[in-house]
């Protein structure tokens, strides 16, 4: 990814602020999604064909997950392995994800176009995060 595309999806031609901008996002997406699956398991877990038990686990780990990555966003330069990390986690949840749909759950219609759809998400945070690191350490 070119860095004048990041600094285009990022509004910004540093490329340290382009990183924390991606991870600010991620952790306002990851939050907001954990937080979602804290207050309302049983009716999101109807909704999506998957467990309120797993849905309640699930938004507890993502709401420490986003503390974490909105805390590395906020530091004027984040350390290069704790991104690396952070972009790590990511693509394993993509993965997992992916593997989860295909081998043990059982996901309603609107679960079988939410869960992937999150996914993807999260893989695209993880290469924007990559690129945008990248471009850090050659700036």
């Amino acid at each position: 990814m070119s860095q004048a595309l990041l600094a285009g999806l990022s509004r910004t031609t540093d490329p340290r602020g382009t990183l924390r901008r991606f991870l600010a996002l991620d952790a306002v997406v990851t939050g907001l999604n954990g937080a979602a699956y804290l207050v309302a398991p049983g009716p999101l877990g109807r909704l999506l064909g998957v467990d309120g038990d797993l849905l309640a686990a699930l938004g507890a780990l993502l709401v420490a997950v986003a503390a974490g990555i909105g805390f590395l966003a906020s530091r004027a330069e984040p350390h290069a392995t704790a991104v690396r990390a952070v972009v790590d986690v990511n693509a394993a949840w993509a993965v997992l994800t992916f593997a989860a749909v295909v081998l043990w759950l059982e996901p309603t219609t609107a679960g079988a176009v939410w869960v992937p759809v999150q996914a993807l998400t999260v893989a695209c945070f993880a290469a924007l995060q990559w690129s945008a690191l990248r471009a850090a350490a050659t700036a």
